[in-house]
């Protein structure tokens, strides 16, 4: 065995140096079997349970992504930030995607197509309602039954900003009380299950059976493994699907399913801004309006208005004359502007089928529409005191939701070039409960505020100038601004040549007007027609075929901790370990895949383990990751556990004297996946990654 060959992986590594816990006299090295190395071998690390016999990766032909013609209809469930919806496709008729039916309720001014993603559940906590009939009915009840009764909104962040997103993680509803998340996750997807079911027998004529459905659930790119784990357990819990039959369910990624989408587009299903001259970006109205008529006038009315009483989206077989612009090679990015985050992805076509590649790493932050939202907040805060504020959440939190509401229509018509101002209507409950709080009017609070931009209105209302409004998307549009210039600063990221902007909050004529001067003519910036169902769509010609995207970049280095032969001069002398004589260094991290490292749809990375006694039968071993692309050690700053490889041998019993269990880790999907067979036997053995336990 060769020096380079005799490194042992531990399943220790949740200490920072595992040298004291490595006290199993079974670490020895064992030879390799039969199996030959690789050429120009990586490390054959041996395990203190597990011997590594090889180590490759490879690329597969076969594609190891489910086709997604086995079933009847694809159903893609897009749950948003702050709204939500489903639409589908028959597989028989890909070129047909079925919006879902108008939603009961609604509010002035907007749109809509989606449903708030807002869930109520009873005082004894089980599911009432989700949407608009979930808020209406709050607000409906009286302020003090409401305050029983579990309200939540917008929770979707929760599993972004939680550091160690777990099964158990809990969110607050809006009376203070605290429910499981995956209750209310499994419960809103239930939901949609349930309408989604009920349309499609209703359409077929008879009662629609769930495993002829292919369903996809979006996410945002940024999410990490936990996350997108955490939806996928939701949608077990939910019912969705079973666990006996993972494929049934797959994970898009939201700019990933809108750059499918945009392949599709004709010239009247989009607004080019780089042929806007007023530089103050245009409205959704004007979408559908006066730069739709630049193709064909008649045909695009017609074709609108025919849409939105059928909900059915006509999408080309062929791709549409934007996409005919591009050649082989070209480079296009898409900003999908949510509620929560900010999405960016970089992707390059591949003719003459059209498919995708990703030339740089999924990035951006929790830059949605939200931020405008706290930044409001904060506003409130500063007029009438954060005691005041925070007491009335809990207090009257039915009228902090229809303040919030108020809020969300006028937000939406900030525009640059606006001049007059914009009126927010505020509950009697907030002016009723500011004075029994203060002992003085609402009135008053505002002449004593340095606030000079918010004025009392005689009807009741908070008066907001538009540079008062303006100045409340700054923060959130400049951070967009900021990711967005670093992007593009990046040698991957050159010869741009669409910039598409996507999401609910692309219809905001402020961030289009501050992408326009960012880019200054550089690439020209689309925007796709229905904006906020730009993700929907795709989605659902992503499980139509999930193979569309050929190349992805992977976020983060992954790996796992092992005992390298001992180097003087290269290793630290703190990492040494002595063992029978022979002298390791611990700690090493023995890279799986690199961060920002391409990789090809069915690539897959392979390790070869043996069993140290016959009887063994199930084994953990630690998964880590980092940000950083170059790892030498896990317990290297910035390097943390975050999952676990399981594999059970039970059941897979040999007479082989050595076994080797060939595992296949593949990371070139939206989600990693593991397979493991017995190679003496030939059977399949259990193997799973597991995010969620850390």
């Amino acid at each position: 065995m060769t020096s380079q060959e005799e490194k042992i992986l531990t399943d220790e590594m949740a200490n920072s140096s595992p040298a004291k816990s490595v006290g199993d006299p079974g670490i020895t090295p064992l030879s390799p079997t039969h199996i030959q190395p690789q050429p120009q071998p990586q490390p054959q690390p041996c395990l203190s349970s597990w011997l590594l016999l090889i180590t490759e990766r490879q690329n597969d032909t076969n594609d190891q992504v489910p086709s997604g013609m086995s079933f009847m209809v694809v159903v893609a469930i897009d749950f948003g930030t702050t709204s939500s919806g489903y639409a589908y496709a028959f597989t028989k008729e890909p070129e047909c995607i079925h919006t879902m039916r108008r939603w009961e309720g609604g509010d002035p001014g907007v749109s809509n197509q989606k449903t708030p993603t807002t869930i109520l559940l009873t005082p004894d906590r089980k599911f009432h309602s989700f949407g608009y009939a979930a808020r209406d009915f709050y607000h409906d009840l009286d302020p003090s039954e409401s305050k029983h009764w579990l309200y939540l909104e917008k929770f979707k962040m929760k599993l972004h900003t939680t550091a160690n997103l777990s099964i158990n993680t809990d969110l607050q509803a809006a009376n203070g009380k605290r429910v499981k998340a995956l209750d209310i996750f499994a419960y809103a997807l239930a939901f949609f299950k349930e309408q989604a079911l009920k349309e499609l027998s209703d359409q077929t004529g008879c009662e629609f059976d769930n495993n002829d459905v292919r369903w996809v659930i979006t996410v945002p790119a940024i999410w990490k493994m936990p996350a997108k784990q955490f939806m996928r357990e939701a949608a077990y819990k939910s019912g969705l699907v079973s666990r006996d039959n993972p494929e049934q369910l797959i994970i898009a990624l939201e700019p990933e399913a809108a750059s499918i989408y945009c392949r599709k587009l004709r010239l009247h299903q989009m607004v080019d801004l780089s042929n806007q001259t007023n530089q103050n970006g245009c409205s959704p109205t004007d979408n559908v309006g006066t730069a739709m008529t630049q193709a064909s006038p008649g045909h695009a009315k017609e074709h609108v208005r025919r849409n939105r009483q059928s909900r059915t989206f006509l999408v080309e077989n062929v791709v549409g004359e934007l996409w005919s612009e591009l050649e082989e090679g070209d480079r296009y990015v898409v900003v999908d502007c949510g509620g929560g985050t900010v999405d960016l992805t970089v992707h390059q076509i591949r003719l003459p089928e059209g498919h995708l590649k990703e030339l740089y790493k999924a990035s951006g932050g929790p830059y949605g529409s939200l931020g405008i939202d706290y930044e409001f907040e904060k506003l409130l805060c500063k007029i009438f005191g954060q005691d005041f504020i925070d007491q009335f959440k809990i207090k009257r939190p039915a009228a902090w939701v229809d303040l919030m509401i108020a809020f969300e229509s006028r937000k939406r018509a900030a525009a640059p070039g606006r001049t007059n101002p914009l009126n927010i209507n505020l509950p009697f409950s907030f002016i009723d409960y500011y004075k029994k709080f203060r002992g003085h009017s609402v009135e008053h609070a505002l002449r004593k505020s340095n606030v000079d931009f918010v004025k009392w209105s005689s009807q009741g209302m908070l008066r907001m100038s538009p540079d008062a409004m303006n100045s409340l998307f700054k923060p959130t549009i400049e951070h967009i601004i900021q990711h967005l210039n670093e992007l593009f600063e990046k040698p991957e990221v050159c010869n741009i040549k669409f910039l598409f902007l996507v999401g609910g909050f692309a219809e905001s004529p402020l961030l289009q007007q501050a992408v326009q001067n960012m880019l200054q003519g550089r690439s020209r910036i689309i925007i796709p027609h229905d904006v906020g169902l730009t993700i929907l769509k795709g989605a659902v010609l992503f499980g139509l075929d999930p193979s569309i995207i050929k190349v992805r970049r992977s976020p983060l280095t992954y790996g796992v901790g092992v005992l390298n032969r001992f180097v003087e001069g290269k290793h630290p002398s703190e990492k040494l370990l002595v063992k029978d004589g022979t002298r390791w260094c611990t700690d090493v991290f023995d890279t799986f895949i690199s961060a920002d490292q391409s990789v090809a749809l069915g690539e897959l990375v392979k390790r070869s383990y043996t069993p140290a006694k016959p009887s063994q039968q199930v084994i953990v071993i630690h998964v880590y990751c980092s940000e950083k692309e170059s790892v030498g050690f896990i317990s290297e700053s910035g390097v943390k556990k975050c999952g676990t490889l399981r594999l059970d041998v039970s059941g897979t019993e040999s007479t082989a004297p050595r076994r080797e269990i060939q595992t296949h880790m593949q990371f070139g999907d939206t989600e990693i996946r593991a397979m493991a067979v017995d190679v003496s036997t030939g059977r399949t053995v259990k193997a799973s990654i597991d995010f969620l336990s850390h």
